[in-house]
């Protein structure tokens, strides 16, 4: 597998027993983080040679000038690949963009982090050193979306499971209908009666695809693609790792994993900003 040059932070995925609150609990209200995301220019010394810093400068300033030309759109990407730049290079430019909240992770060598500004991924894989503006990586959108709906029957469920069947042939019958483009369709699992047993009986029959994303803004969001065409176990944990939301997705993507509009016209002005403040930090004195 290809080394990544920005951290991707892996976790467990925490779906299944042991996963979620026990029976005796109430979720009330939700422990709301208190560290709401707030934007920070990355951290970096400049201290690389002048012409490697001149050349990452002068990507950014490239990167800048797509985005202002490019209209937003949710299936569309700006996108310039780092192959050809010296590796010395290709680094300043990670250290220039810093590392945001955003982490995909693929069982290949596929997997993007989003970087300091909302909306601009690093992307690696085999043959592939990428930086892209958009809602979500074009490569990685199209390897959740080619999931195919199992070709083998469910298995009749144990008679112990409470809401387990009912849920399974709900979210089945949702994938096999859905189209792209449609508004999601949340089942909130925390607030429906069910055993410990019946989510380990559901997590085994929806299955998984080495998928995952991570979105560290607010608390934490695991979102797991299962195996199902649009289905995706989505949880919410606040400070403390505790889970204070649970729930089925069926949509293209989870919301919480896009960049939009607005973020990017607001990653337009900040990276603008932090060009200027690169450029006035490398400005020689007299």
């Amino acid at each position: 597998m290809m080394t990544f040059p920005i951290p991707v932070v892996s976790y467990k995925p925490s779906i299944g027993p042991g996963s979620q609150p026990l029976e005796d609990e109430v979720l009330i209200t939700l422990d709301v983080p208190n560290d709401v995301h707030a934007f920070r220019p990355p951290l970096v010394e400049l201290d690389a040679p002048p012409e490697v810093a001149a050349a990452a400068l002068d990507f950014l300033r490239q990167l800048l000038a797509a985005l202002r030309a490019t209209p937003f759109s949710a299936t569309q990407a700006v996108r310039f690949s780092l192959l050809d730049f010296a590796p010395a290079v290709r680094d300043e430019i990670n250290e220039l963009l810093g590392e945001g909240e955003v982490s995909i992770l693929t069982a290949g060598a596929l997997r993007a982090q989003e970087t300091a500004f909302t909306g601009i991924w690093r992307i690696r894989g085999e043959g592939i050193d990428d930086v892209e503006a958009s809602a979500f990586p074009l490569a990685l959108r199209e390897l959740a979306m080619a999931r195919q709906l199992p070709l083998t029957p469910a298995p009749v469920p144990p008679a112990e499971l409470m809401n387990a069947p009912a849920l399974h042939h709900e979210i089945c019958s949702l994938s096999a209908q859905w189209s792209a483009g449609r508004a999601a369709h949340v089942i909130n699992l925390s607030l429906l009666p069910a055993t410990p047993d019946d989510l380990a009986w559901l997590d085994q029959q929806l299955g998984r695809i080495s998928f995952s994303i991570l979105s560290r803004g607010f608390g934490n969001c695991r979102i797991t693609a299962t195996a199902l065409p649009y289905v995706w176990w989505v949880q919410y944990f606040n400070n403390m790792e505790k889970l204070i939301l649970n729930s089925i997705e069926i949509v293209d993507l989870p919301a919480v994993a896009l960049a939009a509009a607005e973020d990017l016209a607001e990653t337009i002005v900040r990276l603008d900003e932090w060009i200027a403040s690169i450029e006035s930090a490398l400005v020689q004195p007299s």
